[in-house]
């Protein structure tokens, strides 16, 4: 238990926002958590996120023990395009998941880092989380940031919340944009008549934002890039699927047929960067482009 009492100088602040500068390691989300779950008492009592703390307050924290989660570390390689003491870039092939869910119990990416990081992984929120602080669609390729401990996790989802981060994507999609470059600014949320999709979503939907641009035109086909600002679930293939241009090989937004023999679509987390939650330093990687890709950009008719 860790116990604090609230001064002058702290007066009126939210009890959630002045714990987490007493715990300057913990998240804000986990704060709220356990505000939540009844482990931060004011004078004795439970509390609410937003309760303003007074002069004199004493403030009870009992941090819950982290829980394991039962994943089983698993022998699996992996393309490693960087790593440190902090934290790992992988590069994630095609059809491998990134987190254990139903249907897919193990072979993930989450599987494999336990196995490679051992015990060093961050543990957020209460739970021995294996590192993970963003993802990636199972058919998505490329760079995914791994964690190996709980200050760089923080500092890097700090990073995704403000949307500093540097993400570039490439992708082939279906037709030609009518502009080289552009953007889609629409919000996403899920579809209201198919709750495994994503879609253009005005009232429940999150800001989203995607820049395009042309780097190559073929006949059918052109090869973008796409820098995101914001992060949300299918938003390259939700974005261009509502201007009319679907990833190729994109079955859940595009045609339900596909003209070449490809596993889902042709999307590929090309360029990551941010900056470095230890050394302060601005670190990007590149993840070079599959082979199936490469194959795809040889073979489409110009």
């Amino acid at each position: 238990m860790a116990e604090y009492h609230v001064t002058e100088q702290d007066q009126g602040m939210r009890i959630d926002q002045f714990l987490c500068k007493c715990q300057p390691d913990v998240s804000r989300s986990a704060i709220q958590k356990w505000i939540k779950d009844g482990n931060v008492l004011v004078q004795g009592k439970a509390c609410k996120a937003n309760y303003r703390i007074n002069k004199g307050d004493t403030i009870a924290l009992f941090v819950p023990e982290p829980v394991e989660v039962a994943i089983q570390p698993q022998d699996i390689p992996l393309d490693i395009l960087y790593e440190d003491k902090d934290l790992l870039i992988v590069n994630k092939p095609k059809g491998m998941v990134v987190h254990p869910a139903p249907g897919h119990p193990d072979g993930t990416l989450v599987n494999a880092i336990m196995y490679h990081c051992k015990e060093s992984l961050s543990g957020i929120n209460g739970e021995i989380r294996p590192g993970i602080v963003h993802r990636i669609d199972q058919d998505t390729t490329g760079s995914l940031i791994v964690c190996k401990n709980d200050q760089a996790h923080i500092k890097i989802a700090e990073q995704i919340k403000v949307h500093s981060i540097n993400r570039i994507y490439r992708g082939i999609v279906i037709g030609h944009p009518v502009e080289d470059e552009g953007l889609v600014h629409a919000p996403i949320g899920r579809n209201p008549n198919d709750r495994k999709k994503m879609a253009i979503n005005e009232k429940n939907g999150k800001d989203a934002i995607t820049h395009y641009r042309l780097l190559k035109r073929f006949k059918d086909y052109s090869y973008m890039e796409f820098k995101l600002e914001t992060g949300r679930t299918h938003q390259i293939r939700v974005h261009m699927a509502s201007i009319g241009h679907p990833l190729l090989g994109d079955v859940l937004y595009g045609p339900k047929k596909c003209p070449y023999k490809l596993q889902g679509q042709t999307l590929h987390a090309a360029v990551i960067g941010f900056v470095h939650p230890t050394s302060g330093e601005y670190l990007e990687v590149e993840a070079p482009l599959p082979d199936y890709f490469k194959y795809l950009l040889e073979i489409l008719p110009e």
